[in-house]
């Protein structure tokens, strides 16, 4: 099968289109007509995946995260990125990604992070124009809850030990946004949308500073977005027969805590 038909499950999803401007979502190593046998699924393009993929003979890396994201001025083995770059062509490996195009829908990586946490109601936060389509989505509890029931269900749903957050907004809170990844840049619009919380990851120090009834909470950014591998090896194998879909062995957080 050619990798262009795998990518164009994909995409029927989330189109490519819809990436940010800064992105570089798609293909960065091989092309769409490259014939591939099987494909992995990682949030980031690592060497450990990369090993993995060559050990099984995998044809084919999915990611979240692109591996490329700044050009290349030369491909010499001089830092990490590079290396992997040549181990992919010297092993006829395809990388292609799905990042703020897959950020973007309503099913995407924002709308998991809601069904994960039981809401209704769920839109995306910041649209664009013309479209049902943008960063982030809102939604409401079924019932307000409290600050402490409202912690310990996101500990809960999304696997955390602990969580950074703001000063707790007192009373209940009955709307939340969420943006998986790096979502401070939403919070402005989270709280004309109406919400007391901001759930996302990668949030500076300076942000937790917040307008009174509404804060925002930290959960880091691999466990915000982790899921999304799960809807695209759904998407796949509803399409494909007799083709290996799996998600990585190795499909680790980048950030390691003591």
């Amino acid at each position: 099968m050619k990798a262009g038909e795998i990518a164009a499950i994909i995409e029927e999803l989330a189109p490519g289109h819809l990436q940010e401007s800064w992105d570089n979502s798609g293909f960065t190593v091989g092309g769409a007509g490259r014939e591939v046998n099987s494909a992995l699924l990682a949030l980031d393009c690592t060497p450990e995946v990369l090993q993995e993929a060559v050990e099984r003979g995998t044809g084919m890396i999915i990611t979240h995260h692109p591996l490329i994201f700044s050009p290349l001025k030369r491909i010499a083995g001089s830092n990490v990125v590079e290396r992997m770059v040549e181990t992919a062509i010297k092993n006829d490996i395809v990388i292609y990604s799905a990042h703020t195009n897959a950020d973007k829908v309503l099913p995407g990586v924002s709308g998991l992070m809601a069904a994960r946490l039981g809401l209704v109601n769920v839109e995306i936060l910041d649209k664009e124009e013309g479209g049902d389509t943008g960063l982030g989505v809102v939604g409401d509890f079924v019932k307000p809850v409290s600050f402490s029931e409202v912690s310990d269900l996101v500990k809960s749903r999304f696997s955390l030990k602990s969580l950074r957050c703001s000063k707790p907004v007192e009373g209940q809170i009955s709307r939340v946004a969420l943006c998986g990844g790096s979502g401070s840049s939403l919070i402005s619009a989270a709280m004309k949308s109406g919400a007391q919380l901001l759930v996302t990851g990668d949030i500076s120090y300076h942000r937790f500073l917040c307008e009174e009834g509404f804060m925002v909470m930290d959960i880091g950014h691999f466990e915000s977005e982790r899921e999304v591998l799960d809807l695209l090896k759904d998407v796949l194998l509803k399409k494909l027969v007799n083709f290996e879909v799996r998600i990585s062995d190795n499909n680790n957080n980048l950030i390691y805590y003591y």
